[in-house]
């Protein structure tokens, strides 16, 4: 098990929507052994989606949520943040592959993507898993 304080909720940085499944690329982890451009370009991707306060917070309703998803409506409020700002925010997690979306009427579920969330902190882990 390794220490990364996401443990339970693992992201797939390999997976990019630019990509298919088979011809997918992981992430050695970086303090280990030296990674490729373009696996340092995805990673810089998904770590500037997270870098900002709103985005971490947003990752953390949505992982805490009784049942693991959060709709759209509920978290303007919570944030304290406009829904469109919201929701600006929730399409650059999806993007990054951080959260996953699904339309439901008139409103969008989402969802912690928790094979990234691995794959981050497997990516990133100081010590062997």
């Amino acid at each position: 098990m390794s220490d990364c304080r996401f443990d339970s909720y693992r992201y797939d940085l390999c997976m990019t929507s630019t990509r298919s499944a088979a011809d997918t690329i992981c992430c050695p982890p970086m303090f280990r052994s030296p990674i490729t451009e373009e696996q340092a370009i995805d990673l810089a991707d998904v770590l500037k989606a997270m870098a900002d306060p709103a985005r971490l917070r947003l990752i953390s309703m949505i992982a805490s949520a009784p049942d693991g998803e959060a709709c759209a409506c509920d978290l303007a409020e919570p944030l304290g943040r406009s829904q469109p700002t919201v929701s600006h925010h929730l399409s650059q997690l999806v993007k990054a592959g951080l959260i996953t979306r699904e339309q439901r009427g008139k409103w969008a579920w989402f969802r912690l993507n928790a094979e990234r969330v691995a794959e981050l902190c497997d990516c990133l882990a100081l010590s062997a898993s």
